[in-house]
């Protein structure tokens, strides 16, 4: 018998396990129907900008389907064409899915909250938490390994709360497979793991810990995520030197701006509710089997700052707490002066959606992104794709058209490849080519395209330009809206030819990052 069930029947009167409180029912038609709203609110908004760097490169990898590329798993890029299959091969077809990992990410805030014996008004009070949180709000809004990695995460964390509240060992079997599904998506879910294994050893229950069934949960982890991490090793851990180059660029700044983000990402206005719920689960006698939250968020904390990670990495447990929060403050409005209380949420709840929309959803015009891209980046990367296309198949016109067959066309990242590939087509251009990420996987030019090279380049890494001879600045891409995002002023060069073969310029164009 399991140990840790050999440990319940312990405690439990006449030798038989004891009888689990009955949690409160889950509040389904209230948080069912403003998830609802705001998932059509979404698909609403869907198409009101362009497609996100970052959306192109799954797009063009899903149309190069491997167990995994250079800087991610493959599941984001097949969920992508997967979106487009089914949903349209448009903008809003592929924000279908994000759209449906944003609702699963509320109702699964709920069920959390439930798990936490939180009542249906609590429940509720979760549901929009989650919901109107700036960072949840951001991943649902476009398709990103975000999207669906705070949904892996969130997931997890039920299934440990389910865990620990009942003292089923059975349920490492479903973490397991959760965390290994997540590792097909993206490895930081590796770190909720060795938060919360320590986590629950400091605070229990340990039983759970010393379940037959915990290694089986693990042997199921790593059979899930084989394939992917089968192909990084015969690849040579590529998304090391990716992870790596990363945070040797980012790292200082990220450190820098970790506190004040877990504060703004999901809402000021949401601070007291998880502090009310680390509070709860710390103090509360009935929560005790779920203290382990309370630890592994802070040293989730310590992870991502000595990794030098981004500060969104560390805010699925902080909706935790957020939910765990929840009744604390359906009981304050229960006391005294109960409008006063009510509007005050009410207002709280109110700002924080307008703020959070107006950062992170397509509700300004394009003119009027200035402000809003200094806070979140993400938004200008939406904006100028088809005009880049335009100003690039300007130079490519330029080309004799005895010569273009011999021609090549090269991108200096993935985003613009992306967008050469998506748009290029209906201007004439043909498949492009990068050195980037996945993008070099996908090359080199055949030896026989030994003609002129049409470059497509940020305006501030002119460093590219030595590779090729001859080049001449024939555009310069402008969005049309006055935003200074990436790729506002890039330069289109045309260049007469390669400085070495494509087969040994290839490593050289090569870049993890």
């Amino acid at each position: 018998m399991d140990s840790v069930r050999a440990g319940a029947r312990a405690n439990g009167a006449g030798g038989q396990p004891p009888q689990l409180p009955p949690l409160p029912p889950f509040a389904a038609r209230p948080v069912l129907a403003p998830t609802a709203v705001l998932a059509g609110v979404l698909t609403a908004l869907s198409g009101r900008y362009g497609f996100h760097r970052d959306e192109l490169y799954f797009l063009a990898a899903g149309d190069h389907p491997a167990w995994g590329y250079v800087d991610q798993p493959p599941l984001t890029p097949l969920i992508a064409r997967a979106a487009t299959e089914f949903f349209g091969d448009s903008l809003t077809g592929l924000r279908v899915a994000s759209t449906l990992a944003y609702a699963a990410i509320v109702l699964v805030a709920a069920a959390v909250a439930r798990e936490l014996g939180c009542g249906r008004r609590a429940q509720l009070l979760a549901a929009l938490g989650a919901a109107l949180s700036g960072q949840v709000l951001a991943v649902g809004q476009l398709v990103a390994t975000a999207s669906f990695d705070l949904l892996a995460w969130l997931v997890i964390s039920l299934l440990v709360l389910r865990l620990l509240r009942t003292g089923d060992g059975r349920w490492w079997l479903a973490i397991g497979a959760a965390v290994g599904l997540g590792l097909q998506n993206k490895y930081l879910v590796a770190l909720l793991v060795l938060a919360l294994l320590p986590a629950m050893w400091v605070t229990g229950p340990r039983q759970v810990l010393r379940s037959r069934w915990l290694p089986a949960g693990a042997v199921l982890a790593l059979a899930v995520a084989a394939p992917n991490l089968w192909w990084q090793a015969a690849q040579g851990w590529p998304q090391l030197t990716v992870a790596t180059g990363i945070s040797g660029d980012d790292g200082a700044e990220n450190r820098l701006l970790f506190v004040p983000q877990q504060i703004v990402y999901l809402s000021p206005f949401f601070v007291p509710v998880w502090i009310a719920g680390w509070l709860r689960l710390w103090r509360d006698p009935a929560l005790r089997w779920a203290r382990a939250f309370t630890v592994a968020y802070p040293l989730l904390c310590v992870l991502v700052l000595a990794v030098g990670g981004k500060a969104y990495y560390a805010l699925p447990p902080l909706l935790v707490l957020l939910a765990a929060g929840c009744e604390p403050v359906v009981d304050w409005l229960g006391r005294g002066r109960r409008a006063v209380r009510r509007s005050a949420v009410v207002a709280a709840v109110a700002v924080t959606a307008a703020v959070n929309a107006v950062v992170t959803l397509p509700v300004l015009p394009p003119s009027a992104l200035s402000f809003v891209n200094e806070v979140n980046r993400e938004q200008g990367e939406q904006i100028g794709w088809p005009e880049l296309v335009a100003t690039a198949a300007d130079g490519w016109r330029r080309i004799p058209a005895a010569d273009r067959s011999r021609a090549v066309l090269v991108a200096q990242n993935y985003g613009e490849a992306g967008a050469l590939a998506r748009f290029g087509p209906e201007h004439g251009l043909p498949e492009p080519y990068s050195g980037h990420m996945g993008y070099a996987d996908w090359g080199p030019p055949p030896e026989s395209a030994n003609g002129p090279v049409l470059l497509v380049r940020q305006s501030d890494a002119p460093g590219i330009d030595r590779h090729f001879t001859g080049c001449r600045q024939v555009g310069r891409v402008d969005n049309g809206h006055g935003l200074e995002n990436e790729e506002q002023h890039a330069a289109v060069l045309l260049c007469s030819g390669t400085s070495a073969p494509w087969s040994a310029l290839w490593p050289e164009l090569r870049r993890f990052y």
